[in-house]
């Protein structure tokens, strides 16, 4: 019975997703939407504006004739900003799936503030891109190694392999997860040690599809023909918010940068500015962090931060998605990162005998009001079809539910991917796939008492295109996180 509703529950949530993106096909390159041929409108047009106030802008696209789009599905990306105040926000943006866009902006800060309008991806190329999504596992390749005695032997592996030898099946028929290797002859299937990837050279995009996915076509401005916005201080009382804690509605956008600091907007961070106030909220603290290499970024700047935190490593040169332990003996600080379970793509070999899936992690986790669990998945999902991160996360969030049943004191965090570089391969790693993936996991998430820190908006609002986000993004992220814990 369970089993069935949660099949269900992923069925509904896929075709959420799928009900979002237009299904276009074209065959003229003109017939696109063009972002030099668009137009920006201010809505609730002022010389000047207040701090808070919102600022409404309607966008009117067209195709490279000139002509008006009658459909949505563009993937766009707004943004204010004011460069002299190290300031930015994202902008709301509302698809009115006929052509027309209206972006809300929250003006959180004072000062003169510029906007910026990204056409990402045209709807044919978002279409593309999904339509491509669900076509197949191998865009990525598999090889695994399995030790036997001395000698090593590498075989393929994957979530489907179309092979007619025989196969090593690693099932999780609980969750209902899969993972299969070639079976090496003459060796065990419990001899598989370790795994590692490569791009193969198979597309699911058409030439002309293709086409839209290269440089100069990814993250055009729109034409903004005004000047900057004007923003003052104006008389009123300032509401003060009460500070972050799990279990609050995160909006979007979900707050500001200003002075380069994050400033969420919808409660207050505590302030973390010093090592005694770090140490003492980690005092006697279990922190887990489980998922790829942005939340790895937390351990390493929290060891450049707290200097009392040691790594307990006895293999000093181990591979990269190894497991990972910090601690501070004196006050009894404990945090470990762990990779989370299938995918990991990377090019090199990693353990797959400390490999399990997050949801038998959080499991074996006892909680209590000391203990805080951090996850975080993405991007290793994005060259995948959607329902493998669909149902990865439903079996997490299956978990966390048993971890609060068992113990509502402990502190569970989501931290949701960042936006990456624009400069890579769009149909394999594209941001388009990691919005999808993220509005999966806000609706997957919704109704649990647990913290989330939206590193999408965030580094939308500090324009940081890269997989891993510089260091100040990922320290106001940790502020947040332990804002939320202590």
């Amino acid at each position: 019975m369970e089993w069935s509703k949660k099949e269900k529950e992923i069925e509904n949530i896929l075709q959420e997703l799928d009900e979002m993106i237009p299904n276009i096909t074209f065959r003229d390159i003109k017939t696109v939407t063009s972002a030099k041929n668009s137009q920006a409108t201010i809505v609730n047009r002022q010389d000047t504006y207040c701090v808070g106030d919102h600022l409404a802008v309607r966008l009117d696209l067209y195709d490279h004739v000139g002509k008006r789009k009658e459909h949505g599905g563009d993937f766009l990306r707004a943004r204010i900003y004011s460069q002299n105040l190290e300031a930015g926000a994202s902008g709301l943006v509302q698809d009115h799936r006929n052509g027309t866009y209206l972006v809300d902006f929250t003006l959180f800060w004072e000062g003169n503030v510029s906007i910026s309008l990204l056409l990402i991806h045209p709807s044919e190329a978002v279409s593309a891109l999904w339509r491509a999504r669900k076509k197949g596992y191998d865009k990525i390749a598999f090889t695994g190694k399995f030790l036997n005695g001395t000698s090593a032997v590498n075989t393929e592996c994957g979530f489907k392999l179309n092979r007619k030898q025989e196969l090593c099946a690693y099932l999780d028929e609980r969750d209902q997860e899969a993972f299969y290797c070639v079976k090496p002859k003459n060796v065990p299937c419990e001899a598989f040690v370790q795994l590692k990837t490569h791009n193969t050279p198979i597309s699911y995009l058409t030439g002309m599809e293709q086409s839209l996915l290269r440089r100069p076509n990814l993250g055009v401005e729109i034409p903004w023909p005004f000047k900057d916005i004007h923003v003052v201080p104006c008389n009123g009382t300032k509401t003060a918010k009460e500070t972050c804690r799990v279990g609050m509605a995160s909006p979007v956008p979900s707050g500001y940068v200003l002075h380069n600091v994050w400033h969420p907007g919808f409660c207050s961070v505590t302030d973390f500015s010093t090592l005694a106030k770090i140490q003492t909220c980690l005092k006697k603290k279990m922190v887990y962090l489980m998922g790829d290499s942005t939340s790895f970024q937390w351990v390493t700047s929290l060891l450049k931060r707290v200097t009392t935190l040691r790594y307990f490593d006895t293999h000093p040169d181990a591979p990269a998605f190894n497991t990972r332990v910090a601690v501070d003996l004196e006050r009894n600080t404990f945090i470990q990162w762990k990779k989370h379970g299938h995918p990991i793509v990377t090019l090199a070999f990693y353990s797959v005998k400390d490999l399990d899936y997050i949801a038998r992690e959080i499991d074996r986790v006892a909680g209590d009001s000391d203990t805080a669990v951090i996850l975080a998945l993405g991007q290793h999902f994005r060259p995948f079809p959607i329902d493998i991160f669909v149902r990865r996360a439903v079996n997490i969030r299956n978990a966390v539910e048993r971890l609060l049943l068992r113990s509502p004191d402990t502190k569970v965090i989501v931290k949701a991917e960042n936006i990456r570089e624009m400069r890579g391969d769009m149909e394999r790693f594209g941001d388009f796939h990691g919005y999808m993936q993220k509005l999966a996991m806000q609706r997957i998430f919704r109704s649990l008492k647990v913290g989330m820190i939206d590193a999408w908006d965030m580094t939308v609002a500090y324009n940081t295109d890269n997989v891993h986000p510089p260091e100040d993004v990922v320290w106001n992220q940790i502020v947040m996180f332990l804002t939320y814990f202590c």
